[in-house]
């Protein structure tokens, strides 16, 4: 693919990239998709992964209590606990507005680590990143914001985005539909948004603008991006996926060049 070196232009010292197909297939890459980067919130989308995979396999239900008083897991996933963005304190009713939260991504896993009696860190390296063959890729801190990996690693998990073997097809179908619709909130870089939607542990496109994928991504694309300059998007009807890292903090920049990327690939896809 030539769209893909489109990152060469972005103003960051380093970038990498890749363009994963339904079937799994890396159809596109440039830049050193070995490198390891600080995915920042791309963690979350990892995060959330690994605890749906405890909820299948009865760790957790979604609807177990986790987070503050009248949360649940799904609360927590969806961004609609209550709780502050970075800090344990409950700031609404649980379902009652969507407001984005590490903390509430902290709080996940210490519930998943309290019922499966396993470290996060080890349950998610164990249930996902081994099975997955991400060799390179490991949380160290806080597994709202403190996973690193590579495009390499990000694309293989992009693959099973797209045609799930580690949950079953309708766990990974409800993850990446809306969850609590009709709840406003803000998208952070990009301002209040009314709906804001999400799914759980994913971003939802629907029809947000401004948004950091493309104007021609689908309503229905999802993933997520993360204040280290990175990005993971899936859109069902490209029948395609999209990683890049980069070592520049999230800015103007990104919103400007990000969009045009996406909408060049898509184009280039349906060429």
């Amino acid at each position: 693919m030539e769209s893909v070196r489109l990152v060469e232009d972005w103003p960051v010292d380093t970038a990498a990239t890749a363009v994963v197909t339904a079937d799994g297939g890396v159809v596109g890459s440039h830049g050193d998709t070995a490198r390891k980067f600080r995915l920042a919130s791309v963690s979350k989308p990892l995060t959330a992964y690994a605890a749906l995979i405890a909820v299948e396999e009865g760790v957790v239900e979604l609807d177990t209590p986790a987070g503050p008083e009248g949360s649940t897991v799904r609360h927590l996933l969806a961004h609609t606990s209550g709780l502050a963005f970075d800090a344990h304190k409950a700031m609404a009713e649980p379902g009652t507005r969507r407001l984005y939260s590490n903390a509430g991504f902290e709080e996940l896993a210490d519930a998943l680590a309290e019922h499966s009696g396993i470290p996060f860190a080890q349950y998610q390296a164990e249930a996902l990143f081994a099975p997955l063959g991400m060799t390179n890729t490991t949380l160290d801190g806080s597994p709202a914001a403190d996973i690193v990996s590579t495009v390499d690693d990000l694309a293989a998990f992009a693959a099973e985005l797209q045609a799930p073997k580690l949950l079953d097809p309708a766990t990974v179908a409800e993850a990446t539909n809306v969850v609590f619709p009709g709840l406003s909130g803000v998208l952070p870089g990009f301002g209040h948004q009314k709906p804001n939607d999400w799914g759980l542990g994913f971003e939802i496109r629907d029809h947000k603008s401004p948004h950091w994928t493309g104007a021609n991504s689908s309503p229905r694309t999802f993933g997520h991006f993360g204040q280290s300059g990175t990005f993971l998007w899936v859109d069902p009807d490209a029948g395609a996926a999209c990683v890049a890292l980069t070592d520049r903090a999230f800015g103007p920049w990104a919103a400007e060049v990000w969009p045009r990327y996406t909408d060049a690939v898509l184009a280039e896809l349906s060429a």
